[in-house]
């Protein structure tokens, strides 16, 4: 294979990844109209087109689902021998692919990647954010995170966060027009600000008191896909917020978001990194893994 044709893969491989060309351009450092024009020439090549295309969408083909699953593992294992390479020179090097949730990113693995990252030059760290339970070898990640109790059973997980609590939070404004929930049922009254996942549909409120947990389906006028535009609606008084209670702190102690029932905190276990068997792992990973590693204070 020449260079040329491992090049073309790699941008079809890409392309599969975001399922869309401005995406994979972006993450390819290469111009959108040169990404499409080498698409095409791969699609004339085989005499097949590989994506079904629209003004909003890009999807595979039949024919691009057979060569993504089989080339998919392959490129998986040049990257990996390009890394052992470097190892061979005693330097770690290769790229992790990683998925995580929005929280899972900012408060367990930007602190510790930024601190591991300038002792390795040679390493590059690619997250993908994403709330749905990904198929990381399908996917063709390295690993992923979640919470400790949706970790599948045939992976092998490392603990690399805290135990979350979660917070109900309005603003004072909010407050000001409709008297703050004492009880679970009572949100059914309130307008409440809901995340939306994937897999699940939209995110049931849970709580606990007395060793008992309390689930509620709220509703509200804004569901949002994120959790940084919830926390920025509750803020402007929209609604009221069911999110980790770090992620909230600053705005509880600069008075813009106030706490209500605190005595029916639910606690979440903490973030796992998992993945399958690696026992021939690059020292990369292994390194990573290592500087991931919750321990606690």
């Amino acid at each position: 294979m020449n260079s040329s044709n491992l090049k073309d893969l790699s941008a079809f491989l890409m392309v599969a990844e975001v399922s869309s060309f401005t995406r994979a351009a972006a993450r390819l450092g290469v111009s959108q109209s040169a990404l499409s024009q080498t698409i095409r020439g791969l699609e004339a090549r085989l005499g097949l087109r590989l994506f079904s295309r629209t003004t909003r969408s890009v999807s595979l083909t039949e024919a691009g689902e057979r060569l993504l699953n089989r080339i998919g593992p392959a490129m998986g294992e040049i990257d990996a021998g390009l890394a052992e390479m470097g190892e061979l020179a005693g330097k770690p090097a290769g790229t992790i692919r990683l998925t995580a949730d929005e929280y899972a990113v900012q408060s367990v693995l930007q602190p510790a990647i930024a601190r591991f990252l300038p002792d390795y030059p040679d390493i590059r760290v690619e997250i993908t954010t994403d709330y749905g339970l990904t198929d990381i070898v399908s996917g063709r990640f390295d690993a992923g995170v979640r919470r400790g109790r949706l970790v599948e059973k045939d992976m092998i997980a490392v603990r690399i966060g805290p135990d979350v609590p979660m917070a109900v939070v309005g603003a004072p404004s909010y407050f000001a027009r409709r008297a703050a929930p004492k009880r679970p049922p009572e949100l059914l009254a309130h307008a409440c600000l809901n995340l939306r996942l994937p897999t699940y549909g939209e995110f049931p409120w849970t709580f606990l008191k007395a060793g008992k947990e309390h689930r509620v389906k709220v509703s509200g006028p804004m569901v949002f896909n994120s959790i940084a535009p919830i926390r920025d609606a509750a803020v402007a008084g929209l609604g009221l917020a069911f999110l980790p209670q770090p992620y909230v702190s600053t705005q509880i102690a600069s008075g813009h978001l106030v706490e209500v029932m605190g005595d029916w905190r639910k606690t979440f276990e903490g973030y796992h990194l998992y993945y399958a068997d690696r026992r021939h792992a690059s020292s990369a990973f292994s390194l990573l893994v290592e500087a991931l590693r919750y321990r606690k204070p």
